[in-house]
């Protein structure tokens, strides 16, 4: 006898019988998020859960502690530095050599998973997010390699950089047997002569591409990390010098020397924008905080389509602002918890895909819709 056409797309189907129990693992991979009876299911999951051993979702228990193995903040400045040096932006439509419409720093399609199409025009700003969108699926690509959790991150920078030039999935791919080698045995000395193997030899590109993936081995060998007392940080810090734990100076100028902090007040309040950023962090799970615009020079801004008296200009003590969003959580409840806890000014950014926070003079509390 056929089980009936409702049973056939159960995923929690076994062996032509709906069973009892119901693995995790199932109810992970057939989530969607956004889904409000989804989200209704997972809040009267976690309630009874609670009611039946308060103890087991502490994030004092072990599985918590192996969940949140790869969930720490990553330095990928470096990475983004590299690819804007080596990619063009574009703002407008154009066909890749593959006859693909293409936008931004190479991307064919948006955030929200719509295809680029010809005529499409956007903003630096919409090109730089699109950007760092893009570096954080192929960072999902590259935890397939074995001791990726070990690297430095001007090694992980420099895989994602050779990941965003030819591919996320390399690792193991066929062509790229000597570097998923190297990376395999982790015989780390010899990954920068092995990355100038896959330069093209004797294409137009060559040269090029020897340029790139020498620069890449140089990320790969040096990139420390460094701490430094906020207090003692000035504009001229190094990018890695960070405001809080988890936040780098080099984030509010998305790691562009054009944006790079000109007064002292303005690294001032981005300390106190990043202090936030700290407390949004930790209300999350620890999930990475993404910063998708910061300091915006006048010139920039005006680039950018941006308002003249916009807090992006840090044009005076007290006055700045920040977008962002946490990877893998829904933006809009990031904002609405951002909404009650903010005390200063908030942009409702939740349907473009990030939250401002930003601080005006005097300042005081304001909410508005973009």
């Amino acid at each position: 006898m056929n089980p009936p056409s409702w049973a056939v797309l159960c995923p929690f189907m076994r062996h032509g019988n709906v069973t009892n129990q119901i693995r995790l693992l199932d109810l992970f991979r057939y989530y969607r998020q956004g889904l409000p009876h989804q989200m209704a299911a997972i809040s009267e999951l976690e309630e009874a859960i609670n009611k039946a051993n308060p103890h087991i979702l502490g994030r004092d228990q072990q599985w918590f502690s192996t969940w949140s193995t790869s969930g720490k903040q990553q330095d990928i400045g470096p990475a983004l530095k590299l690819i804007q040096e080596f990619e063009n932006c574009h703002f407008e439509t154009y066909l890749c050599p593959a006859g693909i419409p293409t936008i931004g720093w190479g991307n064919t399609r948006y955030v929200d998973g719509r295809s680029v199409k010809l005529g499409d025009k956007i903003t630096s700003v919409e090109a730089d997010m699109m950007l760092r969108r893009e570096v954080d699926r192929i960072i999902e690509k590259l935890r397939v390699i074995p001791h990726w959790n070990e690297m430095t991150a001007g090694q992980q920078s420099a895989l994602i950089s050779f990941g965003y030039n030819l591919g996320a999935s390399f690792y193991g791919a066929q062509g790229f047997e000597t570097i998923t080698k190297r990376l395999r045995e982790k015989d780390w000395a010899k990954v920068p002569e092995t990355l100038l193997l896959y330069r093209n030899p004797g294409s137009s590109f060559e040269a090029g591409l020897r340029r790139r993936r020498e620069a890449e081995g140089r990320l790969w060998g040096t990139w420390p990390t460094l701490q430094q007392d906020p207090a003692k940080l000035s504009p001229a810090s190094p990018f890695t010098a960070r405001l809080t734990p988890h936040i780098q100076l080099g984030e509010f100028a998305l790691f562009q020397e054009a944006r790079r902090f000109d007064h002292q007040h303005q690294v001032d309040t981005a300390a106190e924008l990043a202090a936030f950023l700290e407390r949004v962090r930790r209300n999350f799970g620890g999930k990475p905080v993404v910063i998708t615009s910061g300091y915006r020079p006048a010139a920039i801004n005006r680039l950018v389509g941006g308002a003249s008296g916009s807090e992006h200009l840090f044009d005076a003590p007290n006055v700045g602002a920040v977008d962002f969003y946490v990877k893998n959580t829904n933006i809009k409840t990031v904002q609405d918890w951002c909404d009650k806890n903010w005390p200063y000014s908030l942009g409702y950014g939740a349907p473009k895909g990030f939250v401002h926070l930003g601080i005006r003079k005097g300042k005081p509390r304001v909410r508005w819709d973009y």
